[in-house]
């Protein structure tokens, strides 16, 4: 019988393990809070823990971080690891300090079914799901990697956010363990407020969020109507902005904050006009409370697309803002390293095939060219 990997269970799952052991349900929790408070590997470092049940666990388990490939740290003091998650994947994880807080991107997949045309995880294409333990130990390598760094034996990271590769409610049993484990108290003890989901709208999903585990949400919007977002955001046609807000307004009931965080990629004459603000407005106003959280859109090559200058997301801005709807402007990070936004790309082995078929794909949205003699930043 293989060994067990101990970072894929939440407690409630590792005192079922413990129990079939034979061990008590408080063995469990001393365990649990060996593996995620202090990042122990060695059993026999656990010195609370009866020397039976050290020997028992040498035995059938193991704590399996992930193996890390590179890790950059960018001027601005962002760190962006890239993980083997073996048969030639890679995911990647990106720490940003802030005065306030240190937040860390943590992956659901190796890379993304979604498929959205600004992404480059999308246009890299989707290999396979992320395991609980695979999700849970960039978090346990980052936390523990960054206490020995600073030589502190406090907690680095205050926030986690599902923003880095993959669509994490299509990885929604490995995802809710995951999250457990962020928020238990034995585990890293991490806020609901401060945990966030991210999805580009899988409806059902999010419904099932909202009963299970509901912690904060951010919706990948990116157009105003159904006709752009099409384009976009290739799941919309499938769930389309209607059903999005109307589960979006029934997950707010249960939701740890008071609003949904809207993510918006300004995309230089694509959906960035005042037509396109105006009709947001339209859209979310006296139904649901939401912020909108407008984001520098980070070309790459295959992409087609631009980032909208800094006057025209200020005027956008303005105009929600105007309006009474919460508005910020996400800072980039991590440029240097490609660990901002929509950058993340590991390495995958597509099963999806998908930069073939988004090749075939016209787009069917006005798309921003460079002019003559102007460099796109991230040729190489």
């Amino acid at each position: 019988m293989s060994a067990v990997n101990l970072l894929d269970f939440d407690l409630d799952g590792l005192t079922a393990f413990c129990e079939q052991l034979g061990e008590k349900r408080f063995r469990a929790t001393q365990l649990f809070r060996w593996i995620h408070q202090k990042g122990a590997t060695d059993f026999d470092q656990m010195s609370d823990l009866a020397k039976s049940l050290r020997s028992k666990l040498k035995g059938v388990a193991t704590l399996h971080d992930l193996s890390v490939i590179s890790e950059h740290v960018s001027s601005d003091g962002t760190i962006k690891w890239l993980f083997d998650v073996g048969a030639g994947n890679a995911v990647e994880s990106v720490y940003i300090p802030e005065s306030d807080r240190g937040t860390l991107c943590v992956s659901s997949q190796a890379g993304c079914a979604v498929g959205c045309r600004f992404c480059s995880t999308g246009h890299q294409g989707f290999s396979r799901n992320l395991t609980t333990g695979e999700i849970v130990a960039q978090l346990w390598h980052a936390e523990h990697a960054l206490r020995k760094r600073l030589g502190t034996s406090e907690r680095v990271i205050s926030n986690v956010v599902m923003m880095g590769m993959g669509e994490p409610l299509q990885n929604y049993s490995a995802l809710v363990p995951a999250l457990k484990v962020m928020l238990d108290d034995h585990g890293y003890g991490l806020s609901r407020r401060r945990v966030t989901v991210s999805t580009s709208g899988v409806v059902p999903m999010i419904e099932r969020l909202q009963n299970d585990c509901p912690v904060a949400l951010a919706v990948s919007l990116h157009a105003p109507n159904d006709a752009l977002r099409d384009e976009l955001v290739p799941l919309n046609r499938k769930y389309p902005i209607d059903e999005l807000l109307t589960a979006c307004q029934a997950y707010l009931t249960a939701a740890p904050r008071d609003f949904i965080t809207f993510e918006y990629c300004m995309l230089d004459g694509v959906n960035d006009t005042d037509e396109h603000a105006r009709q947001l407005i339209a859209l979310v106003k006296g139904r649901i409370n939401c912020k909108f959280n407008l984001i520098p859109f980070n070309p790459f090559p295959a992409s087609g697309l631009l980032r909208s200058n800094n006057e025209r997301v200020q005027a956008f801005a303005r105009i929600l803002v105007d309006a009474g709807i919460v508005t910020t402007v996400r800072k980039t990070r991590g440029d240097d390293i490609d660990a901002a936004c929509g950058q993340l790309a590991g390495e995958v082995q597509d099963r999806t095939r998908a930069a073939a078929r988004m090749l075939r794909q016209p787009v069917a949205v006005k798309v921003a060219l460079p002019k003559a003699g102007e460099r796109n930043r991230h040729t190489h």
